[in-house]
């Protein structure tokens, strides 16, 4: 490792002896809020981008990260997380960002987004990956394969509370007003254990395996008050529970699910809707309902709550791979192994599914 980030530094050093070429370097731990400043006030960029995903990704999958950020005369032009994903089963893969929506350069100057985007081709061509991949909101090469899989929803919240209810389409709001006929109650958790039993086990029907607790609480630990878990409670019981990012004037719910009665109760539409009003009252005025695959039950789902699609832009250089990986559950190859992993015993699931989801990115 040592000898690929002094060739790096190497490489980057000699690109930035032109005269006003903003130079490439490596975030080390002392300017992580240097970093995290630019990241609040770049409008290219997300939550994602913040750098205590380099620590999440590192102590949850033991992950290298290479976190680049461009500057000129002391001041950070771009921004590009990145991480490094070796795996015998999935392959061996650059991306920006494993495990995150969004991701790819964020940037102010052509110049600062132009040095990080030779820098990370350089650096996938020394580390010799299989792919680079950006998660870009924006086409930034068009000439590179991008993949149609996944759009996502995002919408502006109402100030008043009684809009953003108005404006849920009809049947939608039913279900919402179902939830609070049953009777469910909301309430902001500090740990992780009433949520994850809501997630698994939503993700155990689904047949996908499951992040491990140890994620869960590392995410909340580095992003403290601005990761929030909310659980969706009856008479005490836990029915769904959600955990959500908040990023200047934004919050996504970004994991969820629900038990086994969440369905009858209707306990996912008054989760997100309580999200939805939680955050009008705390004056966010963008509900961000993350990324799903076409033609799935979660893409309808937002569409149903009054969402438009838009389109995410997935692109890959591809160095030693000759094309662009397809690990998904639509995948058909992977439809026996969803039918055997819904019934293991949960637990078992829960166990092995760590093992497995780390490497998928």
């Amino acid at each position: 490792m040592s000898c690929i980030i002094d060739a790096f530094r190497e490489d980057q050093e000699n690109a930035s002896l032109q005269a006003d070429a903003p130079s490439v370097h490596l975030l080390r731990p002392q300017e992580a809020k240097k970093w995290d400043a630019f990241v609040s006030v770049c409008p290219e960029a997300t939550f994602f981008h913040r750098a205590g995903w380099q620590t999440v990704i590192e102590r949850a999958f033991g992950h290298r990260t290479w976190f680049l950020y461009s500057e000129l005369d002391g001041e950070i032009q771009g921004v590009l997380p990145l991480a490094e994903v070796k795996s015998r089963l999935f392959g061996h893969s650059l991306s920006s960002l494993p495990f995150c929506v969004y991701g790819g350069i964020a940037a102010i100057s052509e110049p600062g987004r132009e040095v990080l985007d030779q820098a990370a081709q350089t650096l996938a061509s020394q580390l010799q990956v299989d792919y680079l991949e950006y998660r870009n909101l924006k086409m930034l090469h068009s000439d590179w394969p991008t993949k149609d899989l996944y759009a996502t929803f995002r919408k502006e919240i109402s100030p008043e509370t009684e809009q953003n209810m108005r404006e849920i389409p009809r049947k939608q709001r039913a279900m919402v007003r179902k939830g609070i006929k049953f009777g469910l109650e909301s309430v902001v958790d500090e740990g992780i254990e009433r949520f994850f039993s809501a997630y698994s086990a939503s993700l155990h029907r689904l047949g996908t395996p499951v992040f491990s607790k140890k994620y869960f609480r590392i995410l909340k630990e580095v992003f403290a008050d601005d990761c929030e878990l909310m659980i969706i409670v009856k008479e005490g019981r836990t029915v769904s529970g959600v955990m959500s990012f908040y990023f200047r004037d934004e919050v996504s719910p970004y994991y969820g699910g629900g038990t086994g009665e969440a369905r009858d109760l209707a306990g996912n539409d008054f989760m997100y809707w309580e999200l939805m009003r939680r955050a009008c009252e705390r004056g966010y005025k963008i509900f961000d309902f993350g990324r799903s695959k076409h033609n799935t039950g979660s893409f309808d789902f937002k569409k149903n709550w009054g969402f438009e699609p838009q389109p995410l832009y997935y692109q890959y250089q591809l160095h030693r791979s000759g094309a662009m990986p397809d690990h998904n559950p639509l995948n058909p190859k992977y439809q026996l192994f969803i039918k055997a992993w819904q019934k293991l015993p949960i637990s078992v699931a829960n166990f092995v599914g760590p093992h497995i989801v780390k490497s998928l990115g």
